[in-house]
């Protein structure tokens, strides 16, 4: 609380910037990036240059921008960071995911007709959690059965309440004794392996659905996908995949008459049961880490008001959870070891690591002061106790903490799924600096006639408390122009 009739730090900050000499034009960069959160501050230089005569055509310098410094968006994918970057990122994941589906953005729209399937891969359980369960409309007790049992904690085996949707009790182990924490931080650790090894199994299945060998099978066909990592209030991440049958060309070309949807969903439910990957040797014991047995396949309908998905249902899907990360869970969004040692306290054998004192957290942080759940506390800690353990090194518990132990891709696609996001990025850089150039009278874009010129150096990264008050009001009035555009915009 401030004394007095003193101001908030944000407010008299805030005063001051709207009053700069050189507000105006803050605005105006501060727009460019959408309003980002914590934009990159470069200072330099760039100049266009007539590559026959040396004329210099065009010069830029950050010495006449306010503060000096040219403003970048930081292009962090997550919302809990960066609303505005996150919200560039989603919209590419979904022209990507949706490309892949209905074509468009150099894909066929031919594809359309290629069998596909919305698949959703789940953790196995390790341990009953409170959840919501809904049964034709009405919401059921958590965990019915058992609920007068107590464990050997002497806590209820069961769980007789029907949650609300907001319950904090949701996705928290009903005993978190009888939880086991180790098996799941080392499934959450291996996700990424058991994905990797079921788009192996799909390939063996479908060659061995079809009667042929995987290297036949691979000269006739090719199987694309596209997933998203999705964290569920457990904790615990699942996959929603687009599973799709291509030629061997992929989306460009359709694939034999015999591959069809029939076959790609007989192929996965063997390919999921199928795969498995061992944890490292421990005294702890050594686990066989496998897919749960909640298994949902869907169709991808053309129809919208046929009874599966439609394309544009599970391209908005994918795309919302492209931005999320664990903080759904109840955990924070930001690593919490030690930058300079990783986690492991020591930047040597003998020589602990002068930065964090040994103790591989960030300086001045506390693992049992962390603003989160129980239960995300509990799988924090695990991570940092198993990370300490040498048969576990190469896992790098430790630095994956905050993401309690999964450290693969949010977001991922095969090669031959559809266009890349750096296509995405980089078409969005070339239509805005010929934009710039049409604006100020230079030759196109890729004329062979000039150069650029370019020095930078970084200067720093994000605002001042008033600063960030004023780019959050900036960016809600870019989302909401952007959202008026989009309703306007044909279908």
């Amino acid at each position: 609380m401030n004394a007095g009739n003193e101001h908030p730090e944000w407010m008299t900050d805030l005063v001051r910037v709207v009053n700069a000499p050189g507000y105006q034009r803050w605005r105006q960069m501060v727009a460019a990036t959408g309003g980002c959160a914590h934009p990159i501050h470069l200072t330099g230089d760039s100049t266009i240059v007539d590559a026959s005569t040396g004329e210099a055509l065009h010069t830029y310098t950050t010495t006449d921008e306010p503060g000096g410094h040219l403003l970048v968006a930081c292009g962090n994918r997550r919302a809990s960071v960066c609303p505005a970057c996150s919200e560039v990122y989603r919209a590419d994941t979904f022209h990507l995911i949706r490309a892949g589906l209905s074509g468009g953005k150099g894909i066929p729209e031919t594809v359309s007709a290629h069998p596909r399937a919305f698949v959703t891969l789940t953790a196995p359980s390790f341990g009953p959690v409170h959840t919501r369960r809904e049964t034709s409309g009405t919401v059921r007790a958590c965990r019915p059965r058992n609920r007068d049992r107590t464990c050997e904690h002497g806590r209820p085996v069961g769980c007789h309440t029907r949650h609300e949707p907001q319950d904090d009790r949701l996705g928290q182990p009903i005993c978190p004794d009888c939880y086991d924490y180790i098996g799941a931080v080392l499934w959450q650790a291996h996700a990424g392996v058991l994905w990797h090894r079921f788009t192996l199994a799909m390939r063996q299945e479908l060659a061995a659905q079809a009667g042929m060998s995987r290297r036949t099978f691979g000269k006739q066909m090719r199987v694309s996908f596209a997933k998203v990592a999705e964290y569920q209030r457990r904790g615990l991440v699942h996959f929603h995949a687009i599973i799709r049958l291509d030629g061997p060309e992929g989306a460009h070309e359709p694939p034999p008459d015999w591959a069809d949807h029939d076959l790609l969903v007989r192929a996965i439910p063997p390919a999921v049961k199928r795969v498995s990957v061992k944890s490292p040797v421990s005294e702890l014991g050594r686990r066989v880490l496998r897919w749960g047995d909640q298994l949902d396949i869907r169709p991808v309908l053309l129809d919208p008001t046929a009874e599966g998905l439609s394309e544009q249902a599970v391209a908005g899907y994918i795309a919302k959870y492209a931005t999320k990360g664990a903080e759904a869970s109840g955990t924070v969004d930001h690593r919490l070891s030690c930058s300079v040692c990783g986690g492991r306290g020591r930047v040597s054998v003998l020589a602990p690591c002068e930065r964090c004192h040994g103790t591989g957290l960030k300086p001045g942080l506390l693992l049992d002061a962390l603003p989160v759940t129980d239960h995300a506390r509990r799988m924090i800690r695990t991570c940092w106790d198993l990370g300490a353990r040498p048969e576990f090194s190469t896992l790098r518990l430790r630095p994956w903490a905050h993401m309690l132990g999964f450290r693969g891709h949010f977001s991922t696609k095969s090669r031959a799924y559809s266009v890349k996001l750096g296509d995405l990025r980089g078409a969005r850089s070339l239509h805005r600096a010929a934009q710039a150039r049409e604006r100020y009278g230079l030759p196109a874009l890729g004329d062979a006639t000039t150069l650029v010129l370019g020095h930078w150096r970084f200067a720093g990264i994000g605002h001042t408390p008033g600063e960030a008050v004023m780019a959050e009001h900036i960016r809600q009035r870019v989302q909401t122009a952007r959202h008026i555009a989009a309703e306007r915009e044909p279908e």
